[in-house]
């Protein structure tokens, strides 16, 4: 129950700080103040997730079935791209690096953690019954809808500078 809880809650934080700019973009000036404070909720999901982690090492060494090596270095790889975009959410680190790599880096980092995420909410959402699915179907359909805001309001990003440079 802690394991899920507090992926569950580092989650809800991780969608806000990658999810405000493609609200704005999208649905306007109404989300700014989510896009003004997305460097805030992706710390905040950081240290929420260490929590988890914490969690994650009490199963493996407690349990009578761990994860399997795969399942700990897939999810591992999502936990390091965490704490390496929390340290380059530091102005004078990210500044050293050109805009396009930073831009990059930043992209590829929140895709992956968002695909962990969706990876761990997509395992087996209906075989606890009705209430296990409730619980998990919320979390499963905001997963789903973090790429798909994403790359909408990348599209429309660059709709606008085909647009302006015509």
């Amino acid at each position: 129950m802690a394991l899920r809880a507090t992926a569950r809650w580092s989650f809800l934080l991780f969608w806000l700080a990658s999810t405000g700019g493609a609200l704005t973009t999208l649905f306007g000036s109404r989300f700014q103040a989510l896009a003004h404070r997305a460097r805030d909720f992706g710390l905040a999901f950081a240290s929420a997730h260490l929590a988890h982690l914490g969690v994650v090492a009490w199963v493996y060494y407690s349990s009578p079935d761990p994860p399997t090596r795969s399942t700990l270095i897939f999810f591992g790889i999502a936990a390091i791209w965490t704490y390496v975009l929390a340290i380059l959410s530091v102005k004078r680190l990210s500044a050293g690096l050109n805009p396009r790599i930073w831009h990059a880096v930043r992209t590829l980092g929140v895709e992956y953690i968002g695909l962990a995420f969706l990876t761990d909410f997509a395992k087996h959402p209906f075989q606890g019954g009705f209430l296990y699915a409730a619980n998990y179907l919320p979390f499963l359909a905001l997963a789903i809808a973090g790429p798909i805001l994403r790359l909408a309001a990348l599209v429309k990003r660059l709709s606008q500078v085909r647009r302006l440079a015509v």
